[in-house]
């Protein structure tokens, strides 16, 4: 094996995939009781192709979108673009950017701005209507606000004189948006898209045995949804190193059937003067790193400055499927010998599987029927924003996963290449979506590069190439429709193609997509399904309920709403009414949730200053579950589950009725209050019971039982004034690489330990150790506290940091949370290999 440094190695296995392992790997002991440990993916040696991780060591400052003289002279005159290698001041090798933050990357700068209110907005009275600010989070990004809406990053890296003749390129991740990349004061490229991956060739202007800087501009001035969308470098960053024959970026895609079946082809490119006789050979191993499939080798000869594909198929012996409860992947390591040698290792991790949706049966996976329990989710969480560490995208398909959810949908676009890599390994399916629906050419190059990209991962299922478009009902729309499609259907031809409608089902491009989605309107898919009857049908955005986490009464003035799964928009319905009409047809393959996480921007159903998040996920911004998780989990998981709401703390209400709900899968629940039975409620499937109980302070115990006997009890006790903190963390052990996370809930508690319901006490973290707090989070969606910070008032009793390691520093990492008159807790985590 080379050499590396953790994290090069574990981005040289065709980079992310066993990023997502490692992280899982060491997370076993916090994982949820029905998500079991992971095994972690085979390490593979890609000498002499070099993938190297450039997420450090980076300078940050914000420029002017208006000015530019406070944009460090970028477009003051013609000669920005009039001669090569001249461009603006801090693209110059001797430019000093000590002055500049520093960052590690991924990082996103409007986390980092203040909320700001418009009161210049007069809402116009219409249904749904308000500040249209409030879909962006209330972050001062946009043209009016120039001067926090461009980032310049800057860094300098060397290259060591032995990668003289290789090629080299810089890949992004993403970049939110407007990207203009500038090596040694050329620009290289300039990338509109905020979400797609692409690549800059910096071989020909390279410094190799010297410095070179790397400079990126980012305009966020122009947003691409209609949602919270960060800014900045979000993503990761990749220095590239291969020989001149080599495979391409994306260059080998693997269909697999499930009779062991293997389709490979391979691309391959001469980025050298010469003609080169090469050898073509592969290698699967097995979950485990074993060699199970060695074909011939494939000899060729490729011509100077030319490209080659060349396609093989072959059989696996004895095929592990790809389940949801056994995701087993392969990988497929190919190598390029030019003159005996091996000139390029690349990696592409697959699965074996087969995916159909049926007009009758639904969704079946290796032929077997699966009911889809999805979620729809932006890329955004507490205190980071856009910009989500590894583990983080791990951890939050953790909790998706513990609730039930076998579905993810990345809306509204192609999500982080690590999200997709955790789901192949969780066992997660994904509909797959590109941002833009449209067959001009920059859209078609997106969603090529979408597709391109992700292919090889089992667990994508669908390509969905639109969401509620205007011309989705429409002549026009069709044609779009059809040219996407039949990019897709060349590139993929394993995977059919879905778009999320809101109107017009059956018409427009209902006619060209292979899957029908559902955008709310369930009330319709019954009469779709009868005139359609060979369409596949499913719900691509399904009930959203709105509610506050630990909120129970509606308040307008706080902008929250109560969380018994009763509000919602005129557009949509309850968790309840959505999945029991779900569940009864088998002909419907499932839904997605609309959401699985709150978000910054559209803060429904309130649209108005001081609401900044969304109120429609089942978990808030931090991950903690809303009792409506609790919904879904019972009916999504097989095993006994008894919840009960609302918290028994109504101080002032005393005689009062309160309406107390429990979600359940039992046969029966009884209520007690004080000990004094409330009256039994049979459990009809995929509803809850309920009871109006007067207020008393004391207890209020659920008893679930089945088959005659109590099987589960939950309580809810009146808990007095807040005296003590819990701290703990996701797991007792990070690694030392300058990405991972420890991910820290704290809990306000009573003199007896029992949860203080609406504490709001404001909390300090303090560290110590090789590791900052890179964000903190509530959940409330009305806070406007800053997100990264070392302090977070508590909302409704929770709150949350995230710490991250410092590279190449192990030791012990403890963290203290303190709040004004409470006992302070302590946590601590190891940090190492």
């Amino acid at each position: 094996m080379v050499d590396f440094s953790r994290r090069q190695a574990l981005a040289a296995t065709a980079g992310a995939a066993a990023l997502a392992a490692a992280a899982s790997s060491t997370r076993a002991a916090a994982r949820p009781a029905a998500a079991p440990p992971v095994p972690a993916l085979p390490a593979v040696d890609l000498a002499p192709r070099e993938r190297l991780s450039l997420d450090f060591d980076w300078r940050f400052k914000l420029g002017h979108a208006q000015d530019p003289a406070r944009d460090f002279g970028f477009g003051a005159n013609q000669g920005t673009y009039a001669k090569a290698g001249r461009t603006a001041a801090p693209a110059e090798l001797d430019f000093d950017a000590g002055a500049w933050a520093p960052v590690t990357l991924p990082h996103d700068w409007a986390v980092e701005l203040p909320f700001v209110d418009n009161p210049a907005y007069v809402p116009s009275g219409k249904p749904d209507d308000g500040d249209p600010r409030a879909a962006h989070g209330y972050k001062p990004l946009g043209r009016e606000f120039p001067e926090t809406s461009i980032g310049w990053y800057r860094k300098t890296f060397a290259l060591p004189a032995a990668d003289a003749g290789k090629r080299l390129s810089i890949e992004f991740d993403g970049a939110f948006r407007d990207a203009l990349v500038i090596v040694n004061g050329y620009i290289l490229e300039r990338e509109d898209s905020g979400y797609s991956p692409f690549r800059v060739d910096i071989t020909d202007i390279a410094n190799v045995g010297g410095d070179n800087s790397l400079v990126v501009r980012v305009d966020a001035s122009l947003g691409e949804g209609w949602f919270y969308e960060g800014a900045g470098l979000y993503r990761h960053v990749w220095l590239v190193k291969t020989a001149p024959v080599h495979v391409p970026q994306w260059g080998v895609f693997v269909r697999a059937r499930v009779d062991g079946t293997l389709s490979i082809d391979t691309d391959l490119v001469n980025e050298g003067e010469a003609r080169a006789e090469f050898e073509l050979l592969h290698t699967v191993l097995d979950a485990a790193g074993r060699p199970v499939l060695t074909p011939a080798a494939a000899p060729g000869r490729l011509p100077a400055w030319e490209r080659q594909s060349l396609s093989l198929t072959v059989t696996l012996p004895r095929p592990v499927p790809w389940t949801l409860e056994n995701p087993h992947l392969y990988s497929l390591v190919t190598e390029v010998k030019v003159g005996g040698a091996v000139v390029d290792r690349y990696v592409t991790r697959f699965g074996v599987r087969s995916v159909v949706f049926d007009a009758d049966k639904g969704f079946l996976l290796n032929g077997a029927s699966v009911k889809l329990k999805g979620t729809c989710n932006h890329q955004d969480h507490a205190g980071v924003g856009a910009a989500i560490p590894d583990a983080l995208q791990v951890w939050r398909l953790e909790q998706l996963k513990s609730m039930g959810c076998n579905a993810y949908r990345a809306s509204h676009n192609p999500p982080t290449p690590e999200l997709l890599d955790a789901c192949d390994r969780l066992g997660i399916v994904v509909i797959d979506e590109t941002r833009r629906m449209s067959s001009d050419p920059t859209s078609m190059d997106e969603l090529e590069r979408l597709v391109r990209r992700d292919r090889n991962h089992p667990s994508v299922i669908l390509w969905s190439i639109g969401n509620e478009e205007p011309q989705q009902a429409t002549a026009r729309g069709a044609k779009v429709a059809a040219t996407m499609k039949r990019l897709v259907n060349r590139l993929d031809p394993s995977r059919l193609v879905i778009a999320a409608m809101d109107q017009g089902f059956g018409e427009g491009i209902s006619a060209v997509i292979d899957v029908q989605g559902f955008n709310y309107r369930h009330e319709k898919m019954d009469d779709f399904h009868a005139r359609f009857p060979h369409v596949p049908v499913i719900g691509t955005e399904s009930a959203s309920t709105v509610s506050t986490r630990g909120e129970y009464a509606r308040d307008d003035a706080k902008a929250y709403v109560p969380a018994y799964d009763t509000e919602h928009p005129w557009w949509a319905t309850t968790a309840e009414k959505w999945w029991s009409h779900a569940a009864d047809r088998p002909w419907m393959a499932g839904g997605f949730i609309w959401t699985g996480f709150d978000y910054r921007g559209e803060p429904t159903p309130f649209n108005r200053w001081p609401s900044v998040s969304s109120h429609f996920g089942a978990l808030d911004t931090c991950g903690f579950p809303k009792d409506n998780y609790y919904y879904y989990r019972a009916w999504w998981r097989p095993e006994p589950l008894l919840h009960l709401l609302p918290h028994w703390n109504w101080e002032g209400r005393e005689g009062q009725p309160i309406a107390v709900w429990a979600h359940s899968n039992c046969d029966k629940v009884e209520l007690f209050l004080n000990g004094k039975s409330q009256g039994v409620r049979d459990v009809v499937p995929n509803h809850h019971v309920e009871w109006s109980v007067p207020y008393a302070p004391g207890v209020i115990e659920a008893h679930g039982y089945k088959a005659g006997k109590v099987i589960l009890r939950e309580r809810r006790e009146t808990a007095g004034p807040a005296a003590a903190l819990r701290l703990t963390a996701d797991r007792s052990r990070v690694a030392a690489d300058g990405q991972d996370v420890a991910i820290l809930k704290v809990e306000v508690l009573d003199a007896k330990g029992r949860s203080v319901p609406r504490a709001d006490d404001l909390i300090s973290f303090t560290l110590s150790g090789p590791g900052q707090v890179i964000g903190v989070g509530n959940g409330d969606p009305t806070s406007h506290e800053p997100d990264v910070a070392s302090q977070r008032k508590a909302f409704n009793g929770l709150a949350q940091a995230i710490v991250r390691t410092r590279r190449g520093q192990a030791g012990e990492l403890r963290v203290t949370a303190s709040a004004p008159g409470l006992k302070a807790s302590t946590v601590s985590v190891a940090v190492g290999d």
